[in-house]
């Protein structure tokens, strides 16, 4: 399926002084990206139909030196996407017995930083983050999985079984919206935190109780628990202390999985305090795991099958036309986003399956 022409639209940024969404600048001009003409083994190129965007976009792009290394500017931000597939690697059809085939509609993430990034037309994909679209799954939904299901998912299911106990700091934002229904379908116990104004929607999505941060102090409503929890999945980032206490309200065996954080001097230090500082000399005495997440094409199926039995669902604050997306940047910074907030890319009517809607 070859390109009509050798550019495209791209939102591309060469500095983030003041923020990444005051720098943002929408060129048409963008030229596809280098691999697009020749793709690499186990590469898809994809037009885009939606993207989502998540605060690792912005906390990497605003990155003094790193970003610029490993995603030289101008460059593009984003990771997750939904789209059509318009060209395929010699060896696309290896990670799996799913074959991609031209014009398949499939949803998936980038493998890590790239200066191509999903807030464009078109992205040069690795097959592993490439999952056909289920056929009664809606391809905005199926785009909102990304980065945020699948931290959630890797959050999660390695660390539990039938009756765990697990906390999620921050339960409505796009991982902890996640995160409940995936524990909850696993059959575990879930205590959310979130602003009282976000509660029925931690509700809503199956969490068995909510505490509202914001007139209550976490530590010690945790702590009153009869019951220890066996995983605390903190998308917050926003207490210390839940981790070094975790001994008084965890079991010994409980896994503290941290997925939020701000770069920054402090959290490195922090950081490095948690994993140098041994638990016989004031230390804390759990299992600590920051999540890095990766590409996996089975979690991506499985997240993709749940949708569409009905036993997860997409939660979408917004979906923005591309070209607002700054303002879609500052609706994501001002940590008020309930769940996902997705950018329509495509123009028009998007292309769907039969029993589909988009």
């Amino acid at each position: 399926m070859p390109l009509s022409s050798p550019v495209m639209k791209a939102w591309r940024y060469t500095s983030t002084t003041g923020g990444l969404e005051k720098n943002l600048r929408l060129d048409t001009n963008t030229p596809l990206p280098d691999s697009a003409t020749q793709l690499g083994p186990d590469q898809v190129l994809v037009e885009v139909h939606y993207a989502g965007i998540n605060p690792v976009d912005y906390k990497f792009a605003e990155i003094p030196l790193l970003s610029r290394l490993l995603a030289p500017r101008p460059a593009t931000p984003g990771y997750d996407y939904a789209g059509k597939v318009v060209a395929v690697g010699p060896n696309s059809g290896k990670v799996s017995e799913d074959k991609l085939e031209l014009g398949q509609l499939v949803y998936g993430r980038l493998g890590g930083p790239s200066r191509y990034g999903t807030l464009a037309q078109y992205v040069v994909v690795p097959r592993d983050g490439a999952a056909p679209l289920p056929e009664h799954v809606r391809l905005q939904d199926a785009a909102s999985i990304g980065t945020a299901g699948l931290s959630a998912y890797q959050s999660i299911v390695p660390f539990v079984r039938q009756g765990s106990r697990v906390f999620i700091n921050g339960g409505s934002g796009g991982t902890g919206a996640w995160g409940i229904q995936i524990a909850k379908e696993l059959g575990c116990y879930v205590v959310a935190s979130c602003s009282g104004r976000n509660e029925k929607l931690c509700r809503d999505l199956g969490a068995d109780e909510v505490i509202d941060y914001q007139t209550t102090d976490l530590l010690p409503a945790l702590i009153k628990y009869d019951r220890p929890f066996d995983l605390v999945m903190d998308n917050a980032g926003n207490s210390n202390a839940l981790y070094w206490q975790m001994h008084q309200y965890t079991t010994p065996g409980a896994v503290f999985v941290q997925v939020a954080g701000t770069p920054s001097w402090e959290f490195m230090a922090e950081w490095l305090k948690r994993l140098l500082w041994p638990s016989v000399l004031g230390g804390a005495q759990r299992k600590l795991l920051h999540l890095r997440v990766r590409n996996n094409y089975a979690d991506f199926v499985q997240m993709g099958k749940w949708l569409e039995e009905g036993k997860i669902q997409a939660v979408v604050e917004e979906v923005v036309p591309f070209a607002q997306v700054p303002r879609a940047f500052e609706q994501l910074k001002s940590h008020r986003v309930r769940g996902k907030v997705l950018i329509k890319v495509a123009e028009g009517e998007v292309e769907v399956k039969s029993g589909s809607s988009a």
